[in-house]
């Protein structure tokens, strides 16, 4: 009776991290523009008014390259253009979550609102430029699917500590 009330524990611990709900973190909105675009300019002007707005505010951190006179910056957003499988046109070039818009207008603010809460609510929201920029950066084609892996881990690990537990006499 004490190795199972042992081993019920046990398995109740090991789920907590699964189960537990993990508190939302701001996803990151970039933003590549050129110094005196006019077109960035009104993106700017849009992203500062939604800050400002208490929904929106919690939801992003918006994150500013400026690629006109910034050689890194103008190659980062070529490689950020590359890893969506796309290429970088102009600017702005607004990336959100799995959403870019290559240029602006205020008849995508509705979309980009949309994309934002999108994003942010996605449970594998994945932070593309953040990967590109520190090089960690690999298409979803490539990488194995980390979740299954893991619970399989744990489970594994799980029946071999249980089969130890069990075939051990008190």
């Amino acid at each position: 009776m004490r190795k199972l009330r042992f081993a019920v524990l046990f398995l109740i611990l090991l789920m907590i991290p699964f189960v537990a709900k993990a508190e939302s973190k701001k996803i990151n909105v970039y933003i590549f523009r050129g110094e005196g675009c006019p077109h960035c300019e009104e993106a700017l002007e849009f992203f500062d008014s939604l800050e400002k707005d208490e929904e929106y505010s919690k939801y992003y951190n918006l994150v500013k390259y400026e690629v006109w006179n910034n050689k890194d910056n103008a190659k980062l957003m070529e490689e950020v253009a590359k890893a969506y499988d796309e290429e970088a046109s102009g600017v702005p070039y607004i990336i959100i979550g799995e959403k870019t818009y290559s240029g602006y207008s205020s008849a995508s603010d509705d979309e980009i609102k949309e994309a934002i809460k999108t994003a942010y609510n996605d449970k594998e929201y994945k932070d593309i430029v953040k990967e590109v920029k520190e090089g960690t950066f690999k298409s979803d084609k490539d990488s194995l699917p980390v979740v299954p892996i893991i619970i399989i881990s744990v489970v594994a690990v799980a029946v071999i500590i249980l089969l130890v537990v069990f075939t051990k006499e008190d």
